[in-house]
């Protein structure tokens, strides 16, 4: 490639998406870049060789918008399956449907309750902490779904997540707990759900297959001994910034803390090993939060589904360290005021458009990484190469 019109600095959704979109709108020259080597960021799939599975590399990852304009937008690069995405979760030796449901309450407390015999047990149940302003996560779960349910499904589960009691958790956390007083189980409420039919990597692969597009990976924007490196670039080409925002300006203000998470992957010789996609373990004697098989996902590739082996992933969550992949943003106030002075010398930075989870230090599902990435083309990135082709 000649010299580009636009560095974009990571392959994730929000990259991908603000490339396609520079080439096709304003047939722009844009050169990626990821230190990885694979684009797709968290998103990413690959197929284990041994037995044909689409794997997630950084945990499940499902597809669901109601945003019209994404979902019209992705199915110019994919098809979708049918999946419709169902938890359970195993607590004292039972498994119970998630999010909480009716089938969930009847279950627990082995009745057969109405929804108005059901809503009025929860409200009785939150007793003391129903009419009054949540301290802590622990109060908040309490008020939502009432002590029993919240400590079988909630307490513990939340406290492997965080490494945290709960009472010392914010009630943000689980502000919109769901609770539902009917059968429905489905996890997700958006409009349009599905799983890539070819796998996430064949849609990522559309997205750039162009001419104006080139992909450069395993490259770091931070090694000045190569030639696409933040000193070379900046002030000399418009950026596009999809990489933690504190490690952009040199942890000058301190990092921002995150969650990760890591996973141990077990092989069995079996046609199916948990029953369904994700099993959450709910209780302090396991140590992994939940349970992946991905095998679960893609029911539709009949090959694959039959043969009599499959893998399941264990996840297990800690703070992330240097190094870690950053999964969640733990977002104490001390952080958001960080993030707040960073963003603010951001402003300062000249024609660098920074974006994504780690430049944002927001937590976006699939679906609000495209939908922010085509605002920031309209509002940001077209006007910038605009301007610098006057």
């Amino acid at each position: 490639m000649t010299d580009p019109d636009l560095v974009i600095v990571g392959a994730g959704l929000f990259g991908l998406t603000v490339a396609q979109q520079a080439s096709e709108k304003l047939n722009a020259k844009v050169q990626i870049i990821d230190i990885r080597d694979h684009i797709g960021g968290n998103a990413y799939s690959y197929f284990d060789e041994e037995t044909g599975i689409e794997i997630h590399k950084y945990g499940a990852h499902l597809f669901h918008t109601s945003n019209e304009r994404v979902w019209e937008y992705v199915n110019r690069f994919t098809s979708f399956t049918d999946y419709v995405h169902r938890v359970y979760t195993t607590h004292n030796g039972e498994v119970f449907p998630l999010p909480i449901n009716l089938g969930t309450i009847n279950q627990f407390f082995h009745s057969a309750y109405s929804p108005s015999e059901a809503k009025a047990l929860i409200e009785q149940q939150a007793g003391e902490y129903a009419d009054v302003e949540p301290k802590n996560l622990n109060d908040q779960g309490i008020k939502l779904i009432g002590k029993p349910l919240y400590e079988a499904f909630i307490k513990n589960y939340t406290g492997k997540q965080w490494q945290t009691d709960p009472s010392e958790l914010p009630a943000s956390i689980i502000r919109r707990l769901p609770v539902r007083f009917n059968y429905n189980n489905h996890y997700f409420k958006d409009t349009h759900e599905g799983l890539p039919a070819d796998g996430y990597t064949a849609w990522f692969e559309r997205m750039i297959d162009d001419p104006n597009i080139t992909v450069t990976l395993d490259t770091d924007f931070f090694d000045d001994s190569q030639s696409l490196s933040k000193n070379s670039l900046r002030g000399n080409v418009p950026i596009v910034y999809t990489g933690a925002i504190d490690r952009y300006f040199g942890y000058e203000l301190g990092e921002l803390k995150w969650r990760t998470v890591d996973f141990k992957k077990r092989y069995y010789k079996e046609v199916d090993h948990l029953g369904c996609p994700v099993m959450n373990y709910a209780d302090p004697d396991i140590p992994y939060t939940r349970s992946i098989e991905f095998k679960n996902f893609n029911p539709e590739r009949a090959e694959v589904a039959k043969q009599n082996k499959t893998i399941v992933w264990d996840e297990y969550s800690h703070f992330a360290h240097q190094g870690d992949e950053p999964y969640y943003p733990v977002n104490t106030e001390a952080d958001r005021t960080m993030f707040a002075q960073y963003a603010a010398m951001e402003k300062k930075e000249p024609d660098v458009i920074f974006g994504g989870r780690l430049g944002s230090y927001a937590y976006f599902d699939m679906h609000q990484t495209i939908n922010s990435a085509l605002i920031a083309f309209e509002k940001q990135v077209e006007p910038l190469l605009n301007r610098q082709n006057r």
